[in-house]
């Protein structure tokens, strides 16, 4: 995929799953933590106020930590496209 090309279908998938108001599983919601973060390059650490759950975010983190910023863009919309059945944006 071009780089215009997956920085444009990488924001329509997030705002997809933004706009999105039915509930979704927690292992779905921390792959897509991770991959947006690791795509933005913001590796600051979890902000929740719930220790536990910073724990799952990390862990997510940790798991994708040898991805580069496109391949965590490429992801987070393959796993968008499969888990909400779109086909495209």
């Amino acid at each position: 995929m071009k780089k215009d090309n997956l920085h444009s279908e990488f924001k329509k998938a997030v705002a997809y799953v933004s706009n999105y108001i039915e509930p979704l599983p927690p292992d779905l919601l921390l792959k897509l933590y991770a991959y947006y973060k690791i795509a933005n390059q913001n590796y600051n650490n979890p902000g929740s106020k719930t220790p536990l759950i910073n724990a799952f975010k990390a862990n997510a983190l940790f798991q994708a930590k040898n991805l580069q910023p496109e391949e965590a863009m490429e992801l987070y919309i393959v796993l968008v496209k499969k888990e909400f059945g779109i086909g495209t944006f």
